[in-house]
């Protein structure tokens, strides 16, 4: 069976790809990641069924995790490191299974794997269209997408040593529901915002280890220029990997400058105490083909989103780690104390010219939940005095669709009594163009990453109590949210989850939602597309 993939926002014509990924992964990549999903929800129905305490299974909750952001659009698409990954997961499942009993198990928990060709043959047999009601799919494929994002978060947090392992019970439980043939569409739409509540969970679990281990992000003026040092180029949204690679190289003389959804560490107090933290290179995630020529130096990708590199001579200076990989590109995994040697990047990087300036000048961010409520007697007042009328919560994703440029011009035609809240990689569409403030507070407010989203609900959460509000829709503020990848997806539902109703979502409503699982959300949750950038902002802000 062909490759069939429409997990992500640019699948094809809306609908699938079916040759090749529109993201650039090959057709045996991608059978290789539905493979590895199959396998997670064998171990899960083994986890579910057998009543096994979550506690007990060390290491193998991490794994699964791992497996989980390895399938991400853009994170790996090296099919030797998801093969082992597999090879690792059929064995911890067969290992699990021992203590459990095989019967009325599902093939996903027992099917044997004797050769390459073997897992090769599996492969092309339990992709997405395996379920064959268009609506059970439809949730199912939801469900998994969120637990995806979920898993994303819920990784980081264990890196920097945070774990919840109710988060951990919850994706077995799902996993494992996506298996069972006697749930209902309803028994799924439940599930679903049951997965919006844990993802809840996940972001304030990487809220709070991201904060108590570098400090609550701040307003940072973060320059988007170049020294004239030789430089190494960070990338994804992995912090840990950040500092350590801010530590190995601190007195090399080399500078380290982030891209993308890293752009945020800048608001960090903890990273400023790195004189060779040098700044933010670039733009968001797709305009990498262009901006890694220009940098010179060497590139980290710690997370997703890797584009694939036009020429060799790019290709050899990417190098992967944590989830992420690509074929010929260098990878780095830690140690068993979860150190990782950065040495070969930086012997690379001093043998190399130093980044190409793009831009010039600065831009402002670390507007995250503890600094806005800082301020919430200046917002507050503000909002009463009439300064403020609507706040606009634009965070999500960017992309390389023509249709993104509508963010850009919304932005830019919002009436100026009117505040952007944003997180993720959005931003970039509107955080140059230089919106001005009202009384002091900037047009845009950054919060940090798409899982820095969380700030953006508790602050509004927060905002409701101020004003003594009963309902967290009767605020001020309205959403018109872009997405791309699974990440977003568990945002969106976590916003569901927490009772946020009447989300623009675009530039297009997801491929994977059939007519009634779109109909659901549009009927309970009052999700909606755009429109023209005019009519959106008569209904958004002057209603």
């Amino acid at each position: 069976m062909s490759m069939f993939c429409f997990q992500c926002q640019e699948t094809a014509g809306g609908k699938g790809c079916t040759v090749r990924g529109v993201c650039g992964k090959t057709e045996d990549v991608a059978h290789l990641q539905d493979l590895l999903i199959y396998t997670l929800k064998g171990i899960a129905e083994i986890v579910v069924k057998g009543k096994l305490d979550v506690s007990s299974l060390g290491s193998t909750n991490y794994e699964v995790l791992n497996s989980l952001f390895m399938t991400i659009t853009n994170a790996n698409f090296d099919a030797a490191s998801i093969k082992n990954q597999i090879m690792r997961m059929i064995a911890i499942r067969n290992e699990l299974r021992k203590s459990v009993s095989s019967e009325g198990l599902h093939d996903a928990a027992t099917f044997p794997i004797f050769s390459a060709d073997s897992l090769s043959e599996k492969s092309t047999t339990v992709g997405v269209l395996r379920t064959e009601n268009e609506d059970v799919r439809s949730l199912r494929e939801m469900i998994t997408y969120g637990l995806k994002g979920m898993a994303a978060y819920t990784e980081h947090a264990n890196n920097i040593g945070k774990e919840d392992l109710s988060i951990d019970a919850f994706i077995y439980e799902a996993l494992a529901a996506t298996l069972d043939d006697s749930l209902t569409a309803d028994d799924l739409v439940a599930l679903t915002l049951r997965t919006g509540e844990y993802g809840v969970k996940a972001m304030a679990l990487l809220d709070e280890a991201n904060t108590s281990r570098f400090g609550n992000p701040e307003i940072t003026k973060v320059d988007i220029g170049v020294r004239k040092n030789p430089a190494i180029l960070i990338s994804g949204h992995d912090l840990t990997d950040l500092e350590q690679l801010l530590e190995q190289t601190k007195g090399t003389g080399v500078d380290v400058y982030t891209h993308s959804e890293m752009l945020p560490a800048h608001y960090y107090p903890a990273f400023r105490n790195y004189e060779n933290f040098a700044g933010n290179y670039g733009n968001a995630w797709w305009k990498q083909l262009d901006e890694f020529v220009s940098f010179h130096g060497p590139i980290l990708f710690t997370t997703n989103c890797i584009v694939p590199p036009r020429s060799e001579e790019v290709r050899g200076r990417i190098f992967t780690t944590g989830s992420t990989g690509y074929p010929g590109c260098k990878h780095i995994e830690a140690d068993e104390n979860g150190k990782k040697d950065f040495s070969e990047i930086i012997a690379l990087a001093k043998a190399l010219p130093a980044p190409e300036e793009i831009e010039t000048g600065s831009i402002v961010g670390g507007f995250a939940h503890n600094q806005v409520l800082a301020l919430a007697d200046k917002i507050v007042a503000a909002v009463r005095s009439g300064a403020i009328r609507k706040f606009v919560v634009m965070a999500g994703c960017d992309g390389r669709m023509r249709s993104r440029e509508y963010y850009t011009e919304f932005a830019k035609k919002l009436p100026k009594d009117t505040v952007i809240l944003t997180a993720g990689c959005a931003k970039y569409r509107y955080n140059k163009l230089g919106l001005g403030d009202i009384g002091g507070i900037p047009r845009v407010l950054d919060a940090g990453q798409c899982n820095d989203s969380y700030s953006l609900a508790v602050i509004a959460l927060k905002l409701k109590e101020v004003f003594g509000l009963d309902d967290v829709n009767q605020l001020p503020i309205v959403y018109n949210i872009a997405w791309y990848e699974q990440k977003a997806v568990i945002v969106l539902l976590s916003l569901l989850y927490l009772g946020i109703k009447n989300i623009h979502l675009g530039p297009t409503l997801p491929g994977f939602l059939s007519p009634n699982a779109a109909n659901v959300l549009v009927e309970k949750f009052g999700i909606a597309g755009i429109g023209t950038v005019d009519n959106d902002i008569d209904l958004l802000i002057n209603n």
